[in-house]
């Protein structure tokens, strides 16, 4: 820490930020590529993918600055979780090159393209599996022995790391469904709001189990949830759960368009506040902090400069992208 400011933090909010903003903006292609099974019609299929196909691989933007940032802002932390974590992110990058290539062979390979679209649908599948365990795995603790991972090859698979990804599987098929409630018309529509109530009662179901699960997982996020004064104010986060399933239901059932998605990326972010309340104020629960993590400060001063033009680029192409291309998809237009 330099002055008054303190830099870790700063670079810990950037990463914490770039993770959300990957959750959110791939979550939903990664849901739409899950649905793909549940409309087996190939208009419909065409339409799904045209409706994302201006956005989806600039989404990923993300998943790079919140990965190579977490290298070089908190290499500790980094060189602890990557080995905890090879296997679930083998198999998320894995997902992604079939999701990718599959995009793009699909329209390329008519004869072949009931194959591509089981490739799309499984890689959608693996990465958010993938994604979710990760998560789950980091949640419930590695075993760390001075500054290395000591556990196991297997010891991120466990039932309650089944149980995060399986979770995010559900999350993330619920933003696809309200996705595509916002973008498409007609049958397609129709079918998108039935599935989506469905896929929100699972998700809150998966988020019930979640969060009586974790605080039994270590002493501090008991702690840190229920403990006086403090949890006057983590309560806030499950009511403001309680308010958002309740405002996404009343427009599911008015069949509002826009409304679903947006209140279903606040369900997102109410997720990861109560991530951040379990975790903080360690990036490697319970071992490592986040100023025992970070590099130094002055590595730290150089790289916020180069994070300073970036980001807003970022935020300002891709908000151009989602604005260009805003509105219903109509059939026929896009990939062919």
């Amino acid at each position: 820490m330099t002055g008054t400011i303190d830099i870790a933090m700063i670079w810990a909010v950037i990463i914490a930020f770039a993770v959300f903003m990957y959750v959110v903006m791939d979550g939903f292609d990664l849901g739409l590529g899950m649905l793909f099974p549940l409309f087996p019609d190939k208009e419909d299929r065409d339409l799904m993918m045209n409706s994302v196909a201006p956005v989806w691989d600039g989404n990923e933007t993300w998943l790079v600055l919140g990965g190579g940032g977490l290298m070089a802002a908190f290499p500790l932390a980094y060189a602890i979780l990557m080995p905890a974590l090879y296997t679930p992110m083998i198999a998320m990058l894995i997902g992604l090159i079939f999701r990718g290539v599959a995009f793009e062979f699909r329209w390329r390979s008519p004869h072949e393209r009931s194959r591509w679209d089981i490739a799309f649908a499984g890689g959608s599948l693996i990465a958010a599996l993938a994604q979710g365990i990760a998560l789950g795995a980091i949640l419930q603790g590695v075993h760390v022995e001075g500054r290395h991972y000591a556990g196991g090859w297997w010891d991120w698979l466990t039932p309650f790391s089944v149980l995060t990804g399986l979770s995010v599987v559900a999350g993330y098929s619920l933003l696809g469904a309200t996705w595509l409630v916002m973008k498409t018309k007609g049958a397609l529509r129709e079918r998108a709001y039935h599935l989506s109530w469905r896929l929100l009662f699972a998700t809150l179901a998966a988020i019930g189990a979640v969060s009586l699960a974790t605080p039994f997982l270590q002493n501090g996020y008991a702690e840190r949830w229920f403990a006086w004064p403090r949890v006057m104010l983590t309560a806030q986060v499950p009511l403001a759960v309680a308010i958002v399933t309740a405002l996404l239901m009343v427009n599911l059932k008015n069949r509002h368009d826009r409304r679903p998605f947006f209140l279903t990326l606040l369900l997102f972010g109410l997720c990861y506040a109560g991530l951040g309340v379990s975790m903080w104020p360690h990036i490697v629960p319970n071992s490592v902090t986040i100023w025992q993590a970070a590099a130094p400060d002055n590595s730290l001063y150089f790289m916020i400069f180069g994070v300073a033009v970036l980001v807003p680029l970022i935020l300002a192409y891709t908000g151009w992208a989602y604005w260009v291309f805003r509105g219903k998809v109509e059939p026929g237009s896009g990939y062919h």
